[in-house]
C-alpha cells in the first residue's frame, strides 16, 4: 500500500511550492516494536509496530531526561511523512523558524493503523483489533517511551485527527506535553454531519459486492471512488474552488485531476474503514478541565468537517485555563480542512505558544 496524500486534503496540496530542502533525507525512520499490546476493549497482539521519523537531535537535562522533543500528529489516512512536505518542513524546520532542528527533537509517528505501522492491509484484514483514538494515544505514548527514550514532550501538535488526538492525550495523560497546539477539530463526541460523512464512507466500502467481507482480492474500486469523492466534498476550500474553477469544465476538470491524483495514491478499504471508525469513542469533552498547560487550538473558517457555525470551540476553549482559540477567516488562500497543514498561516502564533512558559517547565 502506498502512503496516501491524506484524502481530505485532495484538493489543498494542488499547488504546492518547491522545497527549500530534501527534509526526507534528514530524518532518520525507526520502528518500534510494542510487545503484547493490550487494547482498550480487551484484544491483544503479541506485537504492534510503530513506524516513526525523526529529525534533529535530542537535547538532555541535567538529570539525563530528553527534554526538546516536539510531536507532530497527523490526520485520518496520513502518515508522519505529511509534515516532510514544504508547505510545513519549510516553514518550521529551518533555521530561525520555530521548530528549528538546531534546538529541536522533532517525532512524526505513523499512527497506528496508518503508513508503515501495523494495519489490518498487513495480513489481519478485518480480524485486526478495532483500535480506536485511545489505543493509538497508548501505542504513541509506548513508543515515546520504550523505543524513543522520551518521558516528556515540550509540545504535541496534531492535524484534524492528529488535533483529536492532542486532545485526547491532554486529557488522558495531563502534563506529558507541556504544551498542545490542536489544529482543525472540535473536541466533542464525532456526531452530526461529522459522523455522517464517515459512515457513509464505511457504508459504501462494505455494500460494494467486491469488498466481499474484507476479503477482497482487489481493491472495491466503486466504493472507493465513491470515498474519494466524499472526501474532496468535506476537504476543500468553497471559496478556492470558486475562484480556481469559475467554469463548468475548469470545475469538472479539476475534479478529474483529483479523482486521478486519489486513485494513484490510493488507501486500501479495510484500512480506510479502520481509520475512519477509529473517532467513534472520541469524547474529551467530561475532560478538558484536566488540561491546564498552554493550549493553542486553531480552526479555520471553511472547514466543512469542522463547521465553525457550531461554534463548540469558542465554548470550550473557556474550560482550559490557558487555551487561547483562534478561527481563521476563509479566503481564497486558505485550505479548507487541510489549512492545518500549510503553517504559513498559524506559525507566528505557535511560536508564541512554544515560547510561552508551562506548569511543567
Amino acid at each position: 500500500m502506498r502512503t496516501l496524500i491524506p484524502a481530505l486534503a485532495a484538493l489543498a496540496l494542488t499547488a504546492q511550492p518547491a522545497h527549500a530542502e530534501d527534509w526526507a533525507k534528514q530524518a532518520t525512520e525507526h520502528d518500534v516494536v510494542l510487545k503484547d499490546f493490550a487494547f482498550g476493549d480487551g484484544e491483544k497482539l503479541a506485537e504492534v509496530k510503530i513506524h516513526v521519523a525523526t529529525l534533529g537531535t535530542p537535547h538532555r537535562d541535567a538529570k539525563g531526561r530528553i527534554d526538546n522533543a516536539v510531536m507532530v500528529l497527523h490526520g485520518t489516512g496520513g502518515s508522519g511523512r505529511t509534515f516532510l512536505r514544504p508547505m510545513f518542513a519549510d516553514e518550521l524546520f529551518a533555521p530561525g523558524q520555530p521548530l528549528d532542528l538546531a534546538t529541536h527533537y522533532v517525532i512524526l509517528p505513523d499512527s497506528l493503523g496508518h503508513g508503515k505501522s501495523s494495519k489490518p492491509s498487513d495480513g489481519m484484514r478485518m480480524a485486526f483489533p478495532k483500535y480506536d483514538y485511545a489505543d493509538m494515544v497508548l501505542a504513541q505514548k509506548r513508543m515515546l517511551e520504550e523505543g524513543l527514550g522520551v518521558q516528556g514532550l515540550q509540545a504535541i501538535i496534531g492535524t484534524s485527527m492528529g488535533c483529536m488526538q492532542a486532545f485526547t492525550w491532554g486529557t488522558t495523560y495531563p502534563g506529558f506535553a507541556r504544551r498542545l497546539a490542536p489544529f482543525a477539530c472540535n473536541a466533542v463526541e464525532i456526531a452530526g454531519r461529522n459522523r455522517m460523512w464517515r459512515k457513509m464512507s464505511i457504508d459504501a466500502i462494505k455494500a460494494d459486492p467486491a469488498w466481499q467481507g474484507g476479503n477482497y482480492k482487489a481493491q472495491p474500486e466503486m466504493a472507493m471512488r465513491m470515498v474519494h469523492a466524499i472526501s474532496i466534498i468535506a476537504g476543500a476550500n468553497p471559496v478556492a474552488l470558486q475562484a480556481d474553477y469559475p467554469t463548468r469544465a475548469k470545475a469538472e476538470a479539476a475534479l478529474d485531476t483529483a479523482m486521478a491524483r486519489q486513485a494513484a495514491g490510493a488507501n486500501d478499504a479495510n484500512d480506510e474503514i479502520y481509520q475512519l471508525d477509529s473517532s467513534r469513542n472520541y469524547n474529551p469533552a467530561p475532560g478538558l478541565a484536566k488540561i491546564t498547560v498552554p493550549v493553542l487550538w486553531i480552526n479555520s473558517a471553511d472547514d466543512f468537517i469542522n463547521p465553525p457555525e457550531l461554534g463548540l470551540a469558542q465554548q470550550q476553549v473557556r474550560q482550559m485555563p490557558r487555551a487561547r482559540f483562534i478561527l481563521i477567516p476563509a479566503s481564497a488562500e486558505t485550505k479548507g480542512h487541510g489549512t492545518h497543514t500549510w503553517a504559513k498561516f498559524w506559525k507566528s502564533d505557535l511560536a508564541k505558544l512554544l515560547a510561552e512558559p508551562s506548569p511543567q517547565d
